[in-house]
């Protein structure tokens, strides 16, 4: 859930991820029998950018990790959320936005030649250890996909913001009531020019 206010999807073009990331989990310790967990809790830089165009988690935010490793026959089953500040500027005016976002997060991974590794593409499915180092499950890729379809794709400061002033580029939110321009037409703009300026449209009465 993002409270102010897409990525692409898992079917793009494959990504190398750093063995190093910190969102490479160790889970050895969870070892392989069904049912045993361990609760993990970190909060962790963010190694990329994530969102959308104008609005994300920027690189080395804080990522407020709150997950449940469970090894299960086919895997280690990974729930529970993630949350990290966000910063952004409104679709319409460009003021700055800042707020948080939160994201459920359920991801099945599958050990190496488990039933379920030979049956699912690698794009569909995580796999322990597919990060270079055995016994390890990486976040980043889920995270990356949660976030970006949480996040608004075009954010705005307040759902009625009038934008930006077509002429002058000021915010309309913040400019004089009844702000506006007087648009004289192209073939008289030279003739208006020569006019003193209280005859001229838009000049004192």
């Amino acid at each position: 859930m993002a409270t102010h206010a897409k990525s692409a999807g898992r079917g793009g073009p494959e990504r190398r991820f750093d063995s190093r990331s910190p969102l490479v989990i160790d889970v050895s310790r969870l070892g392989r029998r069904p049912g045993s967990f361990l609760a993990y809790q970190e909060t962790v830089p963010s190694p990329v950018r994530i969102g959308a165009e104008l609005v994300a988690i920027e690189k080395g935010a804080p990522l407020d990790l709150d997950l449940q490793l469970q090894s299960v026959s086919e895997g280690v089953l990974v729930s529970g959320t993630v949350s990290a500040p966000t910063v952004g500027e409104c679709a319409r005016c460009l003021t700055e936005l800042t707020g948080d976002v939160e994201i459920d997060l359920t991801e099945l991974y599958a050990y190496p030649d488990s039933t379920t590794d030979e049956t699912t593409e690698a794009d569909e499915m995580g796999r322990v250890g597919a990060s270079g180092h055995a016994d390890t499950v990486n976040l980043e890729q889920p995270i990356i996909d949660a976030v970006g379809l949480a996040l608004p794709f075009s954010p705005l400061c307040r759902p009625d913001c009038p934008g930006l002033c077509p002429d002058c580029g000021v915010a309309l939110a913040t400019a004089e009531p009844g702000h506006h321009h007087d648009k004289i037409d192209p073939r008289w703009a030279k003739l208006a020019a020569m006019m003193p300026d209280d005859e001229r449209p838009g000049g004192d009465e």
